[in-house]
């Protein structure tokens, strides 16, 4: 089940609400939400949900002796070990035992394990609590239940941000619901369902049918046209769920921490970093670069904690050399701005340097969307190789530019710029300001009434987490 999907918007999602509204007691409201968090996993993951639970009560009990002064060290390795072994056993056997017979020339059988949806999301998110405790003592939770709410929480269960538990361990035991909360709560989800559903979706479709042909019949036009779709489409993919997120935890009395602050106008990879998926940056940086020494011991070892850092976090997007290939030109790339041989920090480079950053984020993106390495290199050479491609191909991917694509693309530039967020603060310190707001709620339901229109005219509605 996904957010944008009409059982969710029309049955799941209006019957877990009412039942927590109706009812004032917070236990009450606790044990309504963890249920319905097991069942809206369940719904896709039968299986899964078992997977989850028992990931959770190890990450429990390893927290538990995380407390501890005695065997605190040995439950911290043991839940590193558990969780990366889960990811590795379920995410990484294939690709293993793939890359193992390429380099022995063996042909040992290569398993085919279905992927739990969002493993890379909840088992990071239980390995974060154990060090967090380990780091802690106090803020350990003696209730099952409250580790198994955290983290099976459904609005944030399947695709991010990954939320420390730090950051809600109050909110679980005490929050509040009002209509304020409620109204702010729909605004966001909705503006998240409007990304996804009327920009992603347009931008993936154009993207899904170049990257579907043969790269020798793509022009140097479709090559960059796909690179670009792409490029807009896992933006307003992963920033519009995580809108959503933040959205469906306002509304039940949660605060998320923003998860996207436009990307697309960093200056500098470093930049961009700071801006796209900062959950993802804080865990690695909070739990792999800061243990390995940060920039603590010199800028040599800063550069490899750096590299090593960005090779898993492509690495822990998905099971191919695409990904990890993907992570290291961004590490690449913020070694040679920490050096400044890309001067990033001089004042006549910024200009240059958001061109710059742009490039480097649509290229690398080619690679991380590519089923292999050849394909997407292929493709790169396109862009820059001035490539006729196939009259009949080029023609397929033409024919995809209809009005509605034109019109979601021209939203596509405006909402990756803070234009919008500038009007929102100019307009709220003006007289105008209710007026303003009251806008903003029918702008809302116009939105919502499109992306219904679009989910049931449409059948393409792809969920991208599917590879992560």
């Amino acid at each position: 089940m996904t957010f944008s999907s009409v059982i969710f918007l029309f049955i799941f999602f209006p019957v877990c609400f009412l039942l927590y509204a109706v009812i004032p007691n917070i236990t009450v409201r606790n044990i309504i939400l963890a249920a319905a968090s097991l069942v809206f996993y369940a719904f896709g993951e039968p299986f899964a949900v078992l997977l989850m639970i028992l990931s959770i009560i190890f990450n429990y009990f390893f927290g538990r002796l995380a407390a501890g002064n005695k065997h605190d060290k040995l439950a911290v390795l043991f839940a590193v070990i558990v969780n990366i072994g889960l990811l590795i056993a379920y995410k990484y056997t294939g690709f293993f035992t793939s890359t193992f017979n390429s380099i022995t020339g063996l042909s040992i059988p290569v398993p085919n394990i279905r992927l739990p949806i969002g493993i890379s999301f909840f088992t990071f998110q239980g390995l974060s609590y154990v060090i967090d405790v380990y780091r802690d003592k106090q803020s350990v939770q003696k209730s099952l239940f409250a580790v198994l709410l955290y983290i099976s929480f459904f609005p944030q269960l399947i695709a991010g941000p990954i939320v420390r538990y730090e950051d809600i361990a109050k909110q679980l035991r005490e929050r509040e619901f009002s209509s304020d909360r409620v109204a702010r709560g729909i605004k966001r989800f909705i503006f998240g369902l409007g990304k996804k559903v009327l920009i992603a979706n347009q931008m993936g479709f154009v993207a899904d049918t170049v990257f579907s042909y043969a790269p020798e019949d793509v022009s140097s036009f479709s090559a960059w046209a796909g690179a670009i779709c792409y490029t807009l489409q896992i933006f307003f993919d992963f920033s519009g769920y995580s809108d959503m997120a933040i959205g469906l935890g306002c509304m039940f009395g949660f605060d998320f921490r923003e998860n996207f602050n436009y990307p697309f106008i960093a200056p500098s990879i470093q930049d961009f970093w700071r801006r796209w998926h900062i959950s993802l940056s804080t865990w690695f940086k909070e739990y792999v670069y800061i243990p390995l020494g940060g920039n603590r011991k010199g800028n040599a070892r800063t550069t490899v904690n750096k590299l090593i850092v960005f090779f898993l976090t492509g690495f822990w997007h998905g099971a191919n050399f695409t990904f990890i290939l993907w992570g290291m030109i961004h590490g690449l790339c913020q070694m040679l701005e920490t050096y400044q041989i890309i001067p990033t920090k001089k004042k006549w480079f910024r200009p240059i340097g958001h061109i710059y950053t742009l490039l480097v984020t649509i290229i690398a993106f080619v690679l991380f969307r590519a089923d292999t390495l050849s394909q997407g290199f292929r493709l790169i050479g396109n862009m820059f190789g001035g490539v006729m491609g196939s009259d009949a191909v080029n023609a397929e991917i033409h024919a995809c530019f209809s009005m509605l694509f034109v019109i979601a693309l021209i939203f596509a530039v405006i909402l990756s710029t803070p234009v919008c967020r500038v009007i929102s603060e100019k307009m709220a310190a003006k007289k105008a300001a209710g007026a303003y707001e009251y806008m903003t709620y029918i702008g809302s339901l116009l939105i919502f009434a499109l992306c219904i229109l679009s989910l049931i005219s449409s059948k393409y509605n792809p969920f991208i987490y599917f590879r992560f």
